[in-house]
Order: C-alpha cells, then structure tokens, then sequence
C-alpha cells in the first residue's frame, strides 16, 4: 500500500467531541475475534488466481451460481491481488447497508462506530444531494483516512453504479431482498485509481449476509487526468502489492463489517430517517 501522513487534527478513537454526539452510544472500542473462516483463510494464504477471478467476471460467478472462493485472497503476476470474503449481519437488511453508506460519509465520529480501531477521518469531496440511501452515495466520492494494517492510508472511494462493474442492480427489484454497493478506488493524495470494490448483501433467514470481493494494483492502477495517467505510469512501477497488504486488508474487513453488523439496526431504529 502507499502510506500517507498524517493530518494534524485527526486521530483514532473517540474525544469529547466525538462523545457529545447523539450517536455516539454506539461507540465501542472493543473489536470481536475473527469469525472462523476469516482465520481459515489467512492460514491457507496465497491461493491460484484461478480461483478469485478478474472483475470482468465477477457478474457471471462471483454472486451467481458458479463455486468460487469465498474467503481469501491472490496475487496477480502484475503486482495486484484480489481479496475475497464474507459476513455474516443478523438483523441487518439490504437496504439498512445502503442507508449506511449515504450516512456516515459527513462526520469522523460517524466512520469511527464502522472500525474503531482503524478509522480516522472521512468527508465527501463534494456535496451530496438530499437524500437517503443509495441516491445519496452513488456518483459521490468519499476521502478516506484509514489504517489497514499499520499503514494509514488516505483513499478516495467513488461509488458508481452497480452496472458500471457489470451487475444488476438488485435494489431495484420488489422487496428490498438485496443490495451491491460499488466503487472505484483512488488514492486522495493523487490522481490516481487502484482498484475496484463490491459488496453484495443479500437477505438470509434472520438477516443478511455480505459477499465483499476487491481486485486492485496492477492493471487496475490508472491516472485520473492527463498527469495522472503519467503518475500511474511510475505507481505501476513501484506500487506491487504484497501477501502482506493482501492479509491486512482481509482482516480489516473482517474486523469491520462484522463490527458495524452489531449495532446497525439499532443505529438504523434511532437514526434510519436522517
């Protein structure tokens, strides 16, 4: 990964500040244990690519009907990886996920309650419409100050719609039964893209479960403009992801989504019409 300073101003964990909001009850520093499978995978360790496919796959096998992996990760002989995995969310439906990605992107103390450990400041490069849920997210782009792994890393995540990766947009369908949240995936710091990212929710007895897969580096590194295209020329030549990012960045989303499964719905109860 490519390592940013620190701001000054921004820090882990909660302060008084963080504490006078209505919200901030849901705050807890505590992280559970790695689900089984997580820690499954990260024995098991670099798989063949053959097993996680490219993004331009994903729609035919990833969420449908072919055995793919679902927990685990691989490197890609141009510098990349792909991470795959998921979480189980009791209590949680497809739309409490959309919701959730159009609220907490105004306010460091709302990222905070997703990965207390990790999560440091975020705010949207511009701003979003009035609305809720999907209307809000998509075509906005959140920055993102987080540690995967030891690394804190400055991102951009532009979320784009589900079609853009080839999917359809199951939150259009009767019922609400699921949802994909999609983005292309940036450093702030730079005009430069990474990678891609797509988590699939869909309604399971007594809640939902989430299928996260991310394909970054290599051939996905692209600048934004001009100069970017020629920044990505040299992040190509020295930005080779490694078993190691690829193991942190599984265990982050192992942490965290888990984490913000726990207190989702009641969050969603008190908070689900702003």
């Amino acid at each position: 990964m490519m390592r940013s300073k620190p701001v000054a101003g921004r820090y882990l964990g909660y302060r008084a500040a963080d504490e006078a909001q209505r919200y901030a009850r849901f705050y807890n520093p505590e992280l559970e244990p790695l689900a089984p499978h997580v820690c499954a995978a990260l024995d098991r360790g670099v798989v063949p690519d053959v097993l996680l496919p490219p993004v331009e796959e994903a729609p035919e096998n990833l969420f449908g009907g072919s055995p793919v992996l679902e927990d685990g990760f691989v490197l890609t002989d141009d510098g990349g990886m792909r991470v795959s995995i998921r979480t189980a969310m009791p209590g949680v439906t497809p739309a409490m996920i959309d919701w959730w990605f159009g609220w907490h992107g105004d306010a460091a103390a709302k990222y905070k309650l997703w990965h207390p450990q990790a999560h440091v400041h975020v705010a949207w490069r511009d701003t979003p419409p009035a609305a809720a849920g999907r209307a809000r997210y998509i075509g906005q782009t959140s920055i993102v100050d987080e540690y995967i792994g030891s690394d804190l890393v400055r991102g951009a995540i532009c979320f784009v719609p589900p079609v853009e990766l080839g999917f359809t947009d199951r939150s259009l369908e009767p019922g609400g039964t699921a949802t994909i949240v999609c983005a292309r995936l940036g450093l702030a710091d730079a005009p430069i893209d990474i990678g891609y990212l797509a988590h699939q929710v869909r309604s399971v007895p007594g809640g939902s479960e989430m299928r996260s897969r991310f394909w970054m580096g290599g051939r996905h590194i692209a600048g934004r403009n001009l100069a970017g295209s020629m920044a990505a020329m040299v992040a190509k030549r020295v930005l080779r992801l490694t078993e190691s990012d690829a193991r942190n960045l599984l265990v982050h989303c192992g942490q965290e989504m888990p984490h913000l499964a726990a207190f989702l719905p009641a969050l969603f109860a008190e908070f689900g019409d702003s």
